[in-house]
């Protein structure tokens, strides 16, 4: 079998033999949940309950105001009664509205459901599959949180003609995915298979690194066994980093190119996270919400490193202590997602997300907090830019104040990789600034449409004048 890549990027060390190969591991259902209201990339949901209420586990709790395209909802995880809802601080470090659920027997979690009724998907109308998607609460589990039901809704002038399973899990510490393409791989094809039918994409490919080429068979036997319609194949790629990332998957498997300011549908591909696919599989043939996540519980400060099934909301904290054995005495950062591009919280109370991969405890050893030096010109961060982009320009244009020229730059099209700050010989927090220059970039368009609407309404305001004036005077 051929293995592709991409151009440039990193050969990191991938720190995964703490958990490589291991199982998913059912936690012990926890004594209360703290669920965000908003886990998904999209517009506001408002809660659908109050302080009190008792909710059953896969009872929908958060929904749009105005349900639209970009609203996703949220359900219960466990059975219980509201305590309250409350902002507290979620693992984007922002502090938002959350529905605190009390269990009142978390023995008895498995019978006391809410779940949906389960839907053929191949029978069923197209609607009728992306609205079970939606209703199911389904975002990218990759760590995006973008609406999947809208992934699956390309516009007409965009076609698709491939779909890619990305199961490249590139970051170190995480094993989630392979954990469950082991586990799972049933579910995988199904969930490809019926994103194929909604779509009505005929080819397939599922995209895994080199170093998890003993699934290769695995899947493969259930492509067979299924006899799906359509090309379903398992393409591999270089163990390199960002492999997993949508443009250089495509990059690798396909050969095309998302266009600078694009996306993957623009070069005729839908990627989707092999943990949706499991996630889309489950809300058809158990009608089962997105309740429940997988990830790898990592690095130095835990002793008993593992990959770990919990519920949507639950606090590491709140796991006994046998089950994990965290040494809280030598834990100096603890990371949401992989070291790469996840989030540095400031404690490990922090609730598990759709979107949480994995949660990094890090040692003094395994993290540094090295002083910045000045650039030295050296171009190592554009030699390894899987982007192609020049971030030590971008940086230069920030500091001056000139967002502009940042954009020209390619400022829009970083994926936050994290590779420019690695390999910085004078430990300049490049990607950190990024993210800082988009967010002022989008606080200056706020302020610009803000700026339009008043302009628009004192201009109307004005129209309407003489005409008041005039009924007033015929009066």
């Amino acid at each position: 079998m051929t293995v592709s890549t991409f151009r440039r990027g990193l050969r990191l060390p991938t720190r995964k033999h703490a958990t490589e190969g291991k199982p998913v591991e059912l936690a012990p259902p926890p004594k209360q949940v703290v669920i965000p209201i908003n886990q998904h990339f999209g517009a506001p949901n408002k809660s659908l309950v109050k302080a009190g209420d008792r909710v059953k586990r896969g009872q929908k709790i958060a929904e749009g105001a105005n349900p639209g395209p970009m609203t996703v909802p949220v359900h219960a995880s466990i059975s219980g009664v509201v305590k309250k809802i409350e902002p507290r601080i979620q693992a984007n470090n922002s502090i938002g509205p959350c529905i605190v659920i009390e269990s009142e027997n978390p023995a008895a979690e498995d019978s006391d459901v809410c779940f949906m009724a389960p839907l053929d998907p191949f029978s069923c109308t197209r609607e009728e599959a992306l609205n079970r998607i939606r209703e199911a609460g389904l975002v990218g589990m990759g760590g995006a949180g973008f609406p999947t039901h809208v992934k699956l809704s390309p516009p007409p002038n965009k076609p698709i003609d491939i779909i890619i399973a990305d199961g490249a899990e590139c970051e170190p510490y995480l094993t989630t995915d392979e954990a469950v393409m082991t586990e799972k791989p049933n579910l995988l094809v199904l969930g490809l298979a019926i994103v194929m039918k909604i779509t009505r994409v005929n080819r397939a490919i599922i995209g895994m690194e080199d170093n998890k080429v003993r699934l290769i068979p695995l899947i493969e036997r259930e492509v067979r066994l299924g006899a799906w319609p359509g090309n379903i194949s398992v393409g591999l790629c270089k163990t390199r980093y960002p492999q997993g990332g949508e443009k250089m998957l495509i990059t690798a498997l396909t050969g095309r190119e998302v266009p600078a300011g694009g996306l993957p549908m623009d070069a005729g591909c839908i990627v989707q996270n092999v943990g949706t696919l499991v996630a889309i599989a489950e809300a058809f043939t158990l009608g089962k919400p997105l309740i429940d996540r997988d990830l790898t519980v990592s690095g130095g400060a835990c002793k008993l490193p593992k990959n770990i099934r919990v519920p949507i909301g639950t606090f590491l904290t709140d796991l006994p202590v046998e089950f994990m054995d965290i040494d809280y005495s030598i834990l100096q950062k603890v990371l949401f997602g992989g070291p790469m591009m996840g989030n540095a919280v400031p404690m490990a109370a922090v609730p598990i997300q759709k979107n949480t991969s994995g949660i990094i405890l890090m040692t003094a050893e395994e993290t540094t907090i090295d002083p910045e030096g000045p650039c030295i010109r050296c171009g190592r961060c554009i030699r390894n830019c899987a982007c192609r982009l020049s971030p030590a320009i971008m940086n230069h244009a920030l500091e001056a104040g000139d967002l502009d020229y940042a954009v020209t730059a390619g400022l829009l099209d970083c994926i936050e990789c994290g590779s420019c700050t690695y390999i910085c010989p004078a430990r300049i927090k490049l990607v950190q600034r990024f993210r800082i220059g988009k967010q002022r970039l989008r606080a200056r368009q706020a302020a610009v449409q803000k700026a339009a609407a008043e302009k628009a309404a004192q201009t109307a305001q004005k129209a309407a004048e003489p005409a008041a004036a005039l009924s007033a005077a015929k009066q």
